[in-house]
């Protein structure tokens, strides 16, 4: 009887070594792809919308075999919305030998704060989450923009502004590097269009005292505002509007109106705000993979994606295709692949210039009209004509 229970133990022994072992094998052999996300703090509900994107491209790609006929791991850490907390987990990542290659973290006060780990250790930066213009300012070499830069953000806006007649607009920002790369960019397209800057001015996105921010813009004379900010700017800029009994010809914020939190936040004061969006949930958006996406993402989380969803599931798509033309995972071949590639993805075109910025994107606007958002923006992808509030501004 002992020497039974003996060789059992020695089975039980050996197979679990045998499992010990098979289970390092298979992480040997996967392509392990590291990066983190807010997925507490500030940046919550932006980020969450980008890991089910992800998390959606992982499961697709490694059902289509994989990268470079290996399974992809994706190790997504929480940075908190903190960007010194974002770069020790990159710095961990890499130095522990944990991941094969990273990806861009959400927003671009914390991607500016992981560079320097990724350029210190070789890693190229494929950003599906940050568009500062900053970013590709700093002389690097391995940072890839997915969509359009901040400073670009407000131009199909303004062009309507132009067409419609409007002007006279007051900028608001929020004091992080996105915001004021969008709000230099909304008062620079502004100039080039011929339109008014009648009031700017930024406040600490931390502690905004919006009820004072957008009096002083009523009291400019302005007949648009513009807010520069994330998701929570966004809200507290309209019920600031509100509380003010002003309502502007129109209200424009950059990020949060596009995600469905935010009517679900205002209800009826969400009408008739204008946002740039990188994607829309529009089956008939013409961009290959689109309308598949939407219904893949939709079936798997009983949810509608946002933008940063699809742009997160376009980083993975493009990463993909980048290592493919590299025709290896060395990361130098990587980083060349990335900085010539010309494709295109759910959400258009990807293609970026000497820096690594992207020029090839371009953000439709949208606007909620009735409980739903609308595309307004560009003409050949209207779903409605844009809506603005005329009889207090003649």
């Amino acid at each position: 009887m002992k020497k039974y229970f003996l060789s059992v133990l020695v089975v039980c022994a050996a197979l679990t070594v045998c499992s010990v072992s098979r289970q390092t094998a298979l992480a040997a052999q996967s392509v392990r792809i590291g990066l983190t996300l807010g997925l507490t703090g500030k940046y919550a509900e932006m980020s969450a919308m980008q890991m089910k994107g992800y998390r959606l491209w992982e499961d697709q790609v490694n059902a289509r075999g994989g990268v470079a006929g290996r399974q992809v791991e994706l190790i997504i850490r929480d940075d908190k919305s903190d960007g010194p907390a974002a770069a020790a987990l990159y710095e961990s990542m890499i130095k522990k030998g944990e991941v094969d290659l990273i990806l861009g973290p959400y927003s671009s006060t914390i991607t500016a704060a992981i560079l320097s780990v990724a350029e210190k250790y070789g890693f190229p930066v494929l950003v599906g989450g940050a568009s500062s213009d900053q970013l590709w300012a700093r002389g690097k070499r391995n940072v890839f923009g997915v969509y359009t830069p901040a400073s670009r953000y407000t131009v199909g806006f303004l062009e309507m502004l132009v067409a419609r007649g409007v002007d006279r607009i007051a900028v608001l920002s929020a004091d992080d590097v996105f915001s004021l790369s969008a709000a230099d960019g909304a008062a620079t397209w502004a100039g080039r269009y011929g339109l008014e800057i009648v009031h700017r001015s930024t406040f600490d996105k931390d502690n905004p005292d919006l009820d004072d921010e957008v009096g002083l813009a009523r009291d400019a004379g302005a007949r648009v505002l513009i807010m520069c900010g994330h998701f929570q700017e966004a809200v507290a800029g309209r019920k600031a509007l509100s509380r003010a009994g002003w309502e502007p010809a129109a209200y424009y914020a950059t990020v949060g109106p596009v995600l469905k939190d935010y009517v679900d936040r205002l209800g009826p004061l969400a009408e008739g705000t204008f946002s740039s969006s990188q994607w829309e949930p529009n089956p008939d958006l013409a961009f290959p993979g689109s309308a598949r996406f939407l219904m893949d993402f939709t079936a798997a989380y009983s949810m509608v994606p946002s933008y940063h969803a699809a742009t997160a599931f376009a980083t993975g798509i493009i990463l993909e295709q980048a290592v493919a033309k590299a025709g290896s995972l060395d990361r130098k071949k990587i980083n060349e692949s990335l900085s010539t590639l010309d494709t295109m993805s759910i959400i258009g075109r990807y293609g970026v210039d000497r820096t690594g910025m992207q020029i090839r994107q371009f953000p439709v606007i949208i606007q909620w009209q009735r409980g739903s958002k609308e595309i307004i923006w560009p003409e050949e992808l209207q779903t409605a004509e844009p809506a603005f509030r005329w009889m207090d501004h003649e």
